[in-house]
């Protein structure tokens, strides 16, 4: 027998407020056409005035709770992936778990980008599998608006804000690929890409909050290789190929990523879940709300082999193999 991480429930949450492609090429040079071609974004949501990560994600984490059934008070460990948290201190997990009314176990915030939700996810899952943990709170939850300059038509048009959450709790199982559960995550990083894809302020550096800066063409000429990198490693370490997966949750980022990753590792398009065109990349919020809406629509079902990767600034990025 083994321990596993088995997903009780998720939830999500969007701010109220959808801006368009339109809306944008009212304000800058660019286009709808334009946006669509190169990256399959339509809309982005983004958090209104006073309304903070904390609370997409204390939102996200509600919903989560309330899917899965269970009492708020039987949460040990919080981990939240952000790049966008309330304040340089304390961390946004915590506020959450006050908000939830928790005053006991862990919580913290992890920073990986756009792929903090799967390290995030390795980092509970990695907890609970030891016993030190029962049942974990997993959140993704970014306001990228926050941090765009919104007269650089090449990064504003690309995010939006949102927030996910999965509950999970540690459950023994057999021990194999037939297993409920988290099965295999793997993560990497390398510092050596930091300059395509980054944010030119911080405390220790400049004092400010600074800006996101993004060479495009180089994250996508990195991206494709990297994502099929960690999924061949999540296949080879539980003997599954692509026939196996019955549902491919990437990041949302950027269509044209997806659909190469997916072709790349000969995952069928049917399989793919896409929200990128109707919530733009909300990089650590992206996975946990394409889930949950595969979840809600009925495609994820118990027992389905589901796929999720990420790459993000860093470079950072990622994979897990979960059967829900």
């Amino acid at each position: 027998m083994t321990i596993r991480s088995v997903v009780l429930g998720c939830g999500s949450y969007l701010p109220q407020r959808v801006v368009t492609n339109a809306e944008l090429a009212g304000r800058i040079d660019t286009s709808d056409e334009w946006i669509v071609q190169r990256t399959g974004i339509r809309e982005r949501h983004i958090a209104a005035e006073g309304e903070f990560t904390s609370h997409l994600a204390l939102n996200a984490a509600r919903a989560a709770l309330a899917a899965a059934d269970v009492d708020p008070q039987s949460i040990e460990l919080i981990v939240l992936a952000t790049s966008t948290p309330d304040n340089t201190f304390p961390a946004t997990a915590v506020a959450v778990q006050n908000g939830l009314g928790i005053h006991h176990g862990a919580a913290f915030d992890l920073q990986a980008v756009c792929s903090g939700f799967v390290f995030a996810l390795a980092t509970a899952d990695n907890f609970l599998r030891t016993g030190a943990y029962k049942r974990a709170l997993v959140i993704g939850a970014e306001t990228f608006s926050r941090i765009l300059d919104w007269n650089d038509r090449g990064t504003c048009v690309l995010f939006g804000d949102g927030a996910g959450a999965l509950v999970l709790e540690a459950r023994e199982q057999p021990g194999t690929s037939a297993d409920r559960g988290v099965l295999t995550t793997h993560l990497r990083s390398d510092g050596r890409h930091k300059a395509k894809l980054y944010v030119d302020g911080g405390p220790s550096s400049t004092q400010t909050v600074g800006h996101l800066r993004m060479e495009g063409r180089e994250v996508f000429k990195h991206a494709v290789g990297m994502i099929t990198d960690v999924i061949v490693d999540a296949f080879n370490a539980t003997g599954m190929t692509a026939e196996d997966i019955k549902w491919f949750v990437p990041h949302q980022a950027n269509k044209r990523i997806i659909d190469a990753s997916a072709h790349k590792l000969h995952i069928a398009p049917e399989k793919v879940v896409l929200t990128v065109d109707r919530h733009g990349n909300t990089s650590a919020a992206s996975i946990p709300l394409a889930l949950d809406v595969a979840v809600k629509d009925g495609r994820i079902k118990k027992g389905d082999v589901v796929l999720l990767e990420a790459m993000g600034g860093g470079f950072t990025w990622g994979s897990a193999l979960v059967r829900w």
